[in-house]
């Protein structure tokens, strides 16, 4: 029998908080099954990371390559590939895949031929829209509105809990299921962060990352509600492992936790992410649950784009030649391990990143990030050896003595661009002279 798969989604989560402290439950399921080390996304703000695991392709490649494009409808999603091989669907929480320049649906139902094929919808187009950290609404896949009160993280695992409780008992199809958190992220009418009220005083004094103490940002105000946020999605998903096995799903289900891109807190830039640093790009990522017992810790480079082939593969499911990342399961069979991470930036400019076990080495283009979606020509910007320099506090991107290194890591970034069917690029010296 094919397992069933539950894709749990966060937003905008640091990698380093995934601590036995913070997260006990998703830490209990790392323990069982693998806890990835170095999982980068590859389009690191919400809506193209979201197109990336939808389509299995680059942001570009789509076309959703900023926030506000809607995913074409010509476009084959994870959905589509799961119904057609005889799974059930279920989308939970924030999609930000529907609204564009001429039809918004971000405070409205997304219409069900813009809801990616998906068959059971609770879901809302930009859920930081419909609710805040208590209370709000999502829709069904009629365009019903439902409302709900109470911690926002909480009730979109109910909705998750009541689809797993409403199926048949002679059920026999598998089922895919997409929960789409949108904690930690910051509540963007009321610019902060909103936790469980509860428990935001216990981590008023825990202890700041290294990486950002030594820069200017929100951190110090706003890091209590975002660890407590995070806190409370480890208790959900506590209560959707504890149900799985209640109703005799779990040995028959692949759990794979991630999220769509990591939190600087003002540090890099005037917001919380869309920059090519660690604390914006490095994520947290397991895979566990009752198919999927590995206990071990893995430091392969893996990429949110491997994750769309890796779930295919558990369901037995042919992997398109479209898909641009590999299968984790592949590289685990075949022995195959990434050079690199590719990295698309957008908004906040027109960048490209690599990041290998070593170097981080990215480049921006000249031209609005909103407007531009790629360029014939970038010029470097940052590079810094991680190895010697974890928290990228130099930028060596003007230093003589990395010209070499540079030039390869040019290269590789030059060949990546070209696998995303991005036309091979100039990439020229250092202008932007960035000390950090």
């Amino acid at each position: 029998m094919k397992p069933n798969i539950i894709f749990y989604f966060s937003d905008q989560q640091r990698f380093d908080t995934l601590t036995p402290e913070l997260m006990p439950n998703l830490w209990a399921l790392a323990e069982e099954g693998t806890r990835y080390t170095n999982s980068y996304t590859c389009q690191p703000v919400c809506g193209p990371a979201r197109a990336c695991l939808q389509t299995g392709k680059y942001a570009t490649q789509s076309g959703c390559y900023r926030n506000g494009i809607p995913l074409p409808e010509t476009e084959k999603t994870l959905a589509d590939y799961f119904n057609e091989n005889g799974y059930d669907t279920a989308y939970i929480g924030k999609w930000h895949l529907a609204s564009g320049k001429k039809k918004h649906y971000e405070k409205t139902a997304v219409p069900k031929e813009l809801q990616g094929g998906y068959n059971y919808w609770r879901a809302s187009d930009v859920l930081e829209f419909t609710s805040h950290g208590y209370d709000g609404f999502v829709f069904d896949e009629n365009g019903n509105k439902i409302d709900f009160t109470g911690y926002r993280a909480d009730a979109i695992n109910d909705f998750a809990l009541e689809y797993i409780n409403n199926r048949a008992e002679d059920n026999e199809k598998p089922f895919f299921m997409f929960i789409s958190q949108l904690e930690p992220h910051h509540q963007n009418d009321r610019k902060t962060f909103e936790g469980f009220k509860e428990t935001v005083d216990n981590y008023k004094d825990y202890p700041l990352p290294e990486d950002l103490k030594f820069l200017k940002g929100d951190y110090k105000k706003e890091y209590p509600n975002y660890l407590s946020a995070i806190n409370r999605i480890d208790y959900n998903l506590g209560k959707l492992i504890d149900t799985l096995k209640e109703k005799g799903l779990y040995d028959n289900t692949v759990i794979i936790y991630t999220s769509d891109h990591g939190c600087h807190f003002k540090t890099r830039n005037i917001e919380y992410k869309r920059s090519c640093h660690e604390s914006s790009i490095h994520t947290p990522l397991v895979i566990g649950g009752g198919t999927y017992k590995k206990g071990k810790v893995d430091d392969r480079l893996v990429s949110l784009i491997d994750l769309p082939p890796t779930m295919l593969q558990f369901a037995d499911i042919y992997i398109p030649s479209t898909f641009s990342g590999i299968s984790i399961l592949e590289q685990e069979e075949k022995g195959i391990e990434r050079d690199n991470v590719f990295i698309q930036i957008s908004e906040s400019q027109v960048g490209r990143a690599i990041r290998t076990k070593k170097y981080k080495y990215s480049v921006r283009a000249f031209g609005n990030g909103f407007t531009k979606m790629n360029s014939k020509v970038y010029y470097e910007d940052y590079l810094y050896d991680l190895e010697n320099d974890p928290y990228e506090k130099m930028n060596l991107a003007n230093d003589k003595n990395f010209k070499q290194i540079r030039k390869d890591l040019s290269k590789q970034l030059s060949d990546e661009m070209e696998k995303a069917w991005e036309l091979k690029p100039k990439i020229r010296s250092a202008v932007f002279n960035r000390k950090k």
